[in-house]
Parts: C-alpha cells; sequence; structure tokens
C-alpha cells in the first residue's frame, strides 16, 4: 500500500474589496438624548481618467436615521494625517459614536475595546472617516494588466501634497453623489497634516468639483505651508514651553501660582515684543541684552539661565523633552507633554522615545481591529495600516495655507476653526495661532476665524473634559456657519 502526499492547500493572495459596502443600524445616546444611526463601512474607489480604478480608499460613514429628511443636515469629512496615517484617531476618540476605552486623561486601560461617546456630534451633523491610500485597509490597485504601479508612479498619484488634494477631492465627489449629499451643507475637518489635507481640499473642491463648504476644523494645525523660519520658529516654541513646564509644576513659585491661561498670555507677549526681535539680531545682540533675555527665557520655560545662554537662546523642542524633568530621570511625550518616559541614560539631548505614541497605540490598534470586526461586522485578513507606506512624501509647492484663504474669500459662507492643546509640543499651539494670524494678512476675513485651546495635547479629546468642550466647540461652529435661508452669499 502507497501513502500519496496530501495536496497543499492553495494560499490565496490578500486583495482589497475594491467597491462595496454594509449597513447597519444603531442606537446611542448623545447629551443624554436617544439618538438612532446607521454606520456603513465598505470601500469605495479612485479612478483615472479613463475611468480604471488605481485605488480603493476604506471608509465608516455614520448618518443619523431618526429623522425625516437629510437635506438640510450637516456632512462632516474626516481625515487625520501623518502622512500616512489612519483615520482611527478622531473616528476612535472624538467626534464618532463609539470612543476607546480609556481613564478620564486619555491612558490606557484593559479590556482594551470601545464605551460609548456622549458627546458625538452625530446629532448635529452626519460624519464620513476616510483612510487615504495605504492607510487602514485602503490600498493601490493592479492595473488593468494586473501590475502594481512603480513607486515613482504611486507617488505621483497619491503620495504629495498635491497629488493627495486632487484624487481626495474626486473621492469626495464620487461619495457625495453617492449619497445624495449635494444639498447638505459641508464641513471639512483635518487633524495635524490632515490640516494641510483639508485646507488644500478647500480650494480643490470649489474649483475644480464645484462644492462649496461651510466650514473647515484645524484640528492641531501645521504650517499649511505658511512659513515660519529663523527667529519666528525658534521663538513661538516658548509659550508650550511655559505651559509644559507649568503643568509639571517647574516654574517659579510667583509664575506657578498663576493659572495657566495668565501664564501663557504673558508668555505670548513676551514672544511677539521681545524674544523674537532678540533673536534677529543672533551674534551681534549686546551681551547684556542677551542675559536679560536668558532670565526670562528661564522664567517661561522652567530651564535653568546657564542651560538658555549655552544653547544661544534658542532652545530646541527634543532638547526640552529631555531636559525639563533631566532631575528626576523622566522625559516628556513629544505630542502631548502631559505623558512621561524613561530613558537608558539620562544624558543626552533627546528622548529615546516619544512616551505619548507608544501609549496611544496601547489602546487605538486592538481598540479599532476589535470595533471594525466584531461591531461592525468588517472581515478581511488585510492588516488595518495605524500608519502606512506612503513615503518619500512630496512636500514641494506646499501653498495650502492660502488655497485656503482664496476659497474663503471665493466663498463668503466659509468658516475656519482651529482647535489645539497647550502641552503639544510637535504642532504647538501658538504656532496654529500664528499660522491663522497669517492666513488672511489683510484682516478682512478675521471674523470668519477662530481658535480653541485645550489643556491636553495633539489629541485634546483624549482627555474626558477636553471631549466634551471640543466636541461642543464643533457642534456651535456648525450652528454659528449655518446661513438663515433668506442670507445670500455675497459681499
Amino acid at each position: 500500500m502507497s501513502i500519496g502526499l496530501a495536496a497543499a492547500p492553495q494560499i490565496n493572495k490578500i486583495s482589497p474589496k475594491v467597491d462595496e459596502s454594509t449597513t447597519q443600524e444603531f442606537t446611542t445616546k448623545i447629551k443624554g438624548k436617544k439618538i438612532k444611526y446607521t454606520a456603513t463601512i465598505g470601500n469605495q474607489p479612485v479612478w483615472d481618467k479613463d475611468g480604471q480604478p488605481t485605488a480603493t480608499l476604506f471608509y465608516t460613514y455614520y448618518q443619523r436615521s431618526d429623522l425625516k429628511s437629510n437635506e438640510t443636515r450637516p456632512l462632516v469629512i474626516s481625515f487625520n494625517g501623518g502622512p500616512g496615517s489612519a483615520s482611527v484617531w478622531m473616528h476612535m476618540a472624538y467626534t464618532g459614536p463609539k470612543i476607546l476605552n480609556v481613564d478620564d486623561e486619555g491612558y490606557p486601560l484593559q479590556p482594551y475595546g470601545t464605551k460609548t461617546n456622549p458627546y458625538s456630534i452625530l446629532d448635529v451633523a452626519d460624519i464620513v472617516f476616510v483612510n487615504p491610500v495605504n492607510t487602514g485597509y485602503s490600498r493601490v490597485l493592479p492595473d488593468k494588466d494586473g501590475k502594481m504601479p512603480s513607486r515613482d508612479k504611486q507617488k505621483s498619484q497619491f503620495f504629495g501634497v498635491n497629488a493627495d488634494i486632487k484624487y481626495l477631492a474626486d473621492w469626495i465627489s464620487t461619495f457625495v453623489t453617492r449619497n445624495n449629499r449635494w444639498r447638505s451643507p459641508k464641513y471639512l475637518i483635518g487633524e495635524s497634516y490632515g490640516t494641510t489635507r483639508v485646507a488644500g481640499l478647500s480650494h480643490e473642491l470649489q474649483n475644480n468639483q464645484w462644492m462649496y463648504l461651510n466650514g473647515v476644523i484645524l484640528v492641531s494645525p501645521t504650517d499649511m505651508g505658511i512659513k515660519r523660519d529663523g527667529p519666528v520658529k525658534s521663538a513661538n516654541r516658548l509659550p508650550y514651553f511655559a505651559a509644559a513646564a507649568w503643568y509639571h509644576n517647574k516654574l517659579n513659585p510667583e509664575l506657578q501660582n498663576k493659572d495657566l491661561i495668565n501664564v501663557l498670555n504673558e508668555a505670548e507677549k513676551f514672544t511677539i515684543n521681545e524674544y523674537i526681535p532678540a533673536l534677529a539680531q543672533g551674534g551681534f545682540i549686546v551681551q547684556q541684552h542677551k542675559e536679560s533675555i536668558a532670565r526670562k527665557v528661564s522664567y517661561y520655560s522652567g530651564l535653568p539661565v546657564k542651560t538658555v545662554l549655552q544653547n544661544n537662546l534658542d532652545i530646541s523642542t527634543s532638547f526640552f523633552w529631555k531636559d525639563l524633568l533631566r532631575d528626576e530621570s523622566k522625559t516628556l511625550g513629544r505630542l502631548d507633554s502631559r505623558y512621561l518616559g524613561i530613558d537608558e541614560q539620562d544624558a543626552g539631548s533627546r528622548p529615546d522615545y516619544y512616551a505619548e505614541l507608544t501609549s496611544w497605540l496601547h489602546s487605538f490598534t486592538p481598540a479599532i481591529n476589535y470595533y471594525l470586526r466584531e461591531e461592525l461586522g468588517y472581515k478581511t485578513d488585510l492588516k488595518y495600516n495605524m500608519f502606512g507606506s506612503v513615503h518619500p512624501w512630496d512636500r514641494s509647492n506646499n501653498n495650502t495655507g492660502k488655497s485656503l484663504r482664496l476659497a474663503m474669500a471665493q466663498n463668503p459662507y466659509l468658516n475656519v476653526m482651529v482647535q489645539a492643546g497647550y502641552y503639544d509640543g510637535a504642532t504647538n499651539y501658538f504656532d496654529a495661532k500664528y499660522s491663522m494670524w497669517q492666513i488672511d494678512q489683510s484682516g478682512k476675513m478675521k471674523d470668519r476665524l477662530s481658535f480653541k485651546g485645550y489643556r491636553s495635547g495633539h489629541m485634546m479629546y483624549l482627555r474626558k473634559e477636553d471631549l466634551k468642550q471640543s466636541n461642543q466647540d464643533i457642534r456651535d461652529f456648525i450652528k454659528a456657519s449655518l446661513p438663515n435661508t433668506a442670507t445670500p452669499a455675497k459681499y
């Protein structure tokens, strides 16, 4: 008797779902009121000029279902940043109907998972969370011959400031058409690099898709192509330093005993009126004046005067994260300096790792994988890319801040709100204010630009108190930017 070898099971290549969706019904409570909604989860393609699908984008669309009509109901289109980040962060912790199982300050808890978000904006607006190419379950697709495009071709199609804006504008137009949302007031919200994305999209949508927005929300914004180099770049860090030092009780008692906002107001005035002019003098600053400035920088940063002088008045953020709590053998988080890390050596000029990011991945990664699969029923063997392969990213010709200004000028209905956390050391809140001031240097539209600050970091919504307030700020922003039916769009 001979024994034959069993045929090896055939292993199929994991392929993304190109164009499909499923919808389920849910009920939640927002601000104490029962809300019914649907969650549609799926993939929608990106096409080239010949109608060939070149990529497919994974999205989750929440729509309130207990209303008679959605024709006047706002639609919020949500992006995170990176570039190369999935939409997971704001999806699972900010505006959506479910949030992470974390404590009131945003630290991980086990068992991992989700809980109801009682502050979600779903009561006033529908939301779609979009994952750009190579993030989440979004993927580049083979060409008509079954071959994957070269990396250079992928870069030209998807991986750059302007390529990203162009294909996403096409995708949004298709989504709005498929879901019958052309009459809805529309809003874009972007976080971090997502602010570059939505600033550019505001203009691209108006001028090439003929889609006009009511609002753009910039969460922890990047520079959006607005230059702040040299002394401005260096000095603008100081108000953030003051916030982090205040949080960790490292300021002079006279300053420490004041409320944070009062401290920041002082630090901002010093930065604009004295610090930037002093740094502009470089090595030709009078020594006595240099020492006077160093004492004030020390006063607002919590660092020793000697340290400030050794750095020629110019303190890098990485050095600050390493040095402020060096005597306690702790480092500060980059995106949220409330978080603490421990390094192998106390010596050095930068932390070994970013304590806040490891903490966030601790809770976000299991939560999104559990939620999509077990609560929303999306089954796939594809890996959910928290951070996808999108580099090298083409950052040339980034004029997104000025594109946003032009979109506002063309559209009298368009309003902009900036949200930033005081303890964010990566896209610091004072840089966010500065960029807002520079968007429209004429000052003609400053009544349509607003700033909201929070006592937390890059993802301010992880802290329960700020989750509640920041969602309410969005809710108020949406309501205020819905014009009366008798109000025409004109100057």
